[in-house]
């Protein structure tokens, strides 16, 4: 009898971006595989605010039950969990990352390139993800530059991690209404 050897599907890295309510959770959902699902929520729940946690609520109905979900904020970080060998996984979204992170390191009135080191590590995890991950991004950089420091400050941040993660990415996808675009 011949011996059947298994070949493992190769990585694949899918960077899905879009504005707000562009459609690219959904989107990056519907590109998830069948079975088993790592879903990395990288919100934080904010007591105080309920329209917050309503939209976190309608991407928890949204997941199917089998999915198991992970909260990237109470663990031990979201390159670490991209290093841990696991299922296909979905991150959403980088945009509330990367406000934690400034946020845990009091970055918004410090000088620029402050979570650099972070943003690193993000980027290097990803590059030797070993199994199909798809990460969400915000596309923040087709509007108007921001009045306030916080706000252009986020705008630079995402953008310049949008595009190194685009360049470690086997395809990215841009949403617009609804629309989903294969740029990559």
């Amino acid at each position: 009898m011949d011996t059947v050897y298994l070949v493992p599907a190769p990585a694949l890295r899918i960077l899905v971006l879009g504005g707000t309510r562009s459609g690219k959770s959904g989107h990056a959902e519907a590109l998830m595989p069948g079975g088993d699902v790592r879903y990395v929520a990288t919100a934080r729940i904010d007591p105080a605010d309920g329209d917050w946690n309503a939209r976190i609520d309608e991407h928890r109905r949204r997941r199917p039950a089998h999915w198991s979900t992970v909260e990237s904020a109470a663990g031990p970080g979201l390159a670490a969990i991209l290093r841990s060998d696991g299922p296909p996984t979905l991150v959403d979204d980088l945009g509330t990352w990367l406000t934690a992170e400034l946020d845990d390191a009091d970055g918004w009135d410090a000088p620029r390139g402050t979570i650099g080191p972070r943003c690193d590590d993000l980027v290097d995890a990803v590059a030797g993800y070993r199994s199909t991950l798809v990460l969400v991004s915000p596309e923040v950089g087709l509007g108007v530059i921001p009045e306030t420091r916080s706000g252009r400050l986020f705008r630079d941040e995402i953008g310049a991690l949008n595009g190194r993660l685009a360049q470690v990415c086997d395809e990215v996808h841009l949403a617009v209404a609804g629309l989903p675009l294969r740029l990559k």
